[in-house]
């Protein structure tokens, strides 16, 4: 957690994402990269940080050229605020749209976490916002923090890992254990059964306390939750136990398969009112 990118709007949604990711640094040591993306109006430009090179109108390039004045004083503004105090921040502007423009810095910076905003204020910033969040989480190659609402508490003394139990998670378990050591947290694990995939309590708990041990998770719970959805019985889970944060692995497929599987992980993102931690697993042919 040494190298956190907030990609920011200047919404509420994503001022409380930096707030978060301001306190992830100062325990963990890290640095944040505040990073906003213009969406520019002409067609086949390209991205750029500080100077925008592309083709089209001088209707488009003059109003381009005041929404990057705009952010930059966005930004600087947002940079300087209290919440950064005794935090390393860079600023990153970049043209072109948000998914990209997330994906390119990840990959350039090799970022360590993302944290971010899941909502806007609007149903047009719901649906931008929360596509961009969608894209994030299903094709990130770090793990990804998502923050629907200003959580109750910063200190994540409690967290729900809902696990597959699946021997891919290996690299998502010493993530969960970096969050847990930062936090001094304690780990609940949970398995959720539904209707159409469903196993007896003893067997569960038995296979969830051997991979537990085979993790090396310390600190930990070991939970059964019966529900109508995975989805639904890790909310409810949660919910029960107060949880102050979410962490799932997703599988980044695509197609039929990421039905199956990506889904779970977004539709708990776009649902829980608390933080989730998700990050997408390789998954062994």
């Amino acid at each position: 957690m040494k190298k956190i990118l907030v990609p920011t709007d200047f919404s509420k949604p994503a001022m409380i994402a930096a707030e978060v990711a301001a306190d992830i640094a100062r325990r963990s040591g890290g640095e944040i990269t505040l990073l906003h993306v213009i969406e520019e109006a002409s067609e086949g430009s390209i991205n750029v940080e500080g100077e925008a090179t592309y083709s089209g109108s001088w209707e488009d390039k003059i109003f381009t050229a005041k929404l990057i004045e705009k952010a930059k004083k966005q930004m600087e503004k947002l940079a300087s605020d209290a919440r950064f105090a005794d935090v390393k921040v860079r600023q990153k502007l970049r043209l072109g749209t948000p998914f990209h423009g997330m994906n390119a810095i990840i990959t350039e910076n090799k970022v360590d976490l993302v944290v971010m905003g899941t909502s806007g204020r609007t149903a047009l910033e719901e649906m931008i916002i929360g596509s961009n969040t969608e894209k994030v989480v299903r094709h990130s190659n770090c793990p990804v923090l998502t923050v629907h609402n200003k959580p109750a508490s910063k200190d994540f003394k409690n967290i729900v890992y809902a696990t597959s139990m699946d021997k891919d998670e290996e690299v998502f378990s010493r993530i969960v254990r970096r969050a847990q050591q930062v936090y001094d947290s304690t780990i609940h694990l949970v398995r959720i059964n539904t209707p159409s995939n469903f196993q007896r309590d003893a067997v569960v708990k038995k296979y969830m306390e051997n991979f537990a041990k085979k993790l090396q998770l310390k600190n930990y719970t070991i939970n059964v939750f019966n529900d109508i959805s995975e989805e639904e019985g890790i909310i409810y889970f949660a919910d029960s136990i107060n949880a102050d944060m979410i962490a799932m692995a997703t599988h980044g497929r695509t197609g039929f398969a990421h039905v199956l599987a990506g889904s779970i992980a977004e539709e708990v993102v776009s649902h829980s009112r608390r933080p989730v931690l998700t990050f997408v697993t390789k998954h062994r042919k």
